[in-house]
């Protein structure tokens, strides 16, 4: 089973420090970049309450925090970041864009460093078409909180080498993680799924049906789902469930994938959920 020595993650926001401190629980040296100094200051601070919480709970020891605290680098300078790196983990925003020049640049790394996009829904054949050697290109689609969720989708594009899918799930084994496999298509398996359940669920609130509460318990207490679709709109972040949506109904067409009026009026009033302390929830 391949384990790399050193990681880098790109971007310090929810999915970043989320990897990174997986990575660095498990062994992993772990570089973590992002331009921001704020947001390396946040994620720092997010990874050790994530960690305190554990502690307190009994799921990790001081040492074991100790330790991954150890491994676990900020960095603001990429280059130190990516320095002797044998796999980088992209996690900025969901812009098509700004990831395709993002691979572009990072394509210019060895060609035995595994490059991997944590994107939930955009193509990862685009990223990889910017990169030099795009065989070693392939989506790593963690989930939130990365700590906890136990899943990893990984994405084949049409480029992506067999020996990329393969390094892929030997990390996400080593991370604690359920591998699935899938190919590079709209919304993956998992957000073309919870997607549309999740923009039902807000038609349903849209349409008076029930309240939030009550549309999240017929699912958590009628479905044994973990989570409400509308609680969990609130913890991944009404707008990147906005964008998501929108790039699916442009890509896919059917009319499950239309982003709710409701959505995008919370969006413009920056009720973007759990981040922005309202969503569908008032969040303490």
């Amino acid at each position: 089973m391949w384990q790399p020595k050193k990681i880098a993650v790109l971007g310090a926001g929810t999915m970043g420090h989320g990897i990174a401190q997986v990575a660095a629980q498990h062994g992993i040296a772990t570089s973590l970049f992002d331009p921001s100094p704020e947001a390396l200051a946040r994620g720092l601070a997010a990874v050790g309450e994530n960690l305190g919480k554990g502690v307190s709970r009994g799921k990790v020891t001081d040492a074991q925090m100790r330790a991954t605290l150890e491994r676990l680098h900020a960095n603001p300078d990429r280059d130190a970041a990516l320095a002797g790196a044998e796999l980088v983990v992209e996690a900025v925003p969901e812009s098509l864009e700004l990831k395709k020049r993002i691979f572009a640049e990072l394509g210019e790394l060895p060609p035995s460093v595994l490059l991997a996009t944590n994107t939930s829904s955009l193509p990862v054949g685009e990223m990889a078409a910017a990169a030099r050697h795009p065989e070693r290109v392939v989506g790593m689609h963690f989930f939130n909180p990365v700590h906890l969720m136990p899943l990893l989708e990984v994405v084949r594009a049409e480029t992506t080498g067999e020996e990329a899918v393969t390094r892929a799930v030997d990390v996400g084994e080593t991370l604690g993680k359920e591998c699935i496999v899938v190919r590079d298509r709209p919304g993956f398996a998992t957000s073309r799924l919870g997607v549309v359940l999740g923009l039902e669920a807000i038609r349903m609130l849209e349409e008076g049906v029930a309240s939030a509460e009550d549309i999240d318990k017929a699912m958590t207490l009628g479905y044994r789902h973990p989570l409400g679709p509308l609680r969990l709109t609130d913890l991944i972040g009404l707008d990147v469930r906005l964008a998501i949506a929108e790039h699916l109904h442009r890509t896919l067409g059917a009319d499950g994938f239309r982003p709710p009026a409701l959505l995008r009026r919370l969006v413009e009033e920056g009720k973007l959920g759990k981040k922005t302390g309202e969503g569908f929830y008032r969040w303490s």
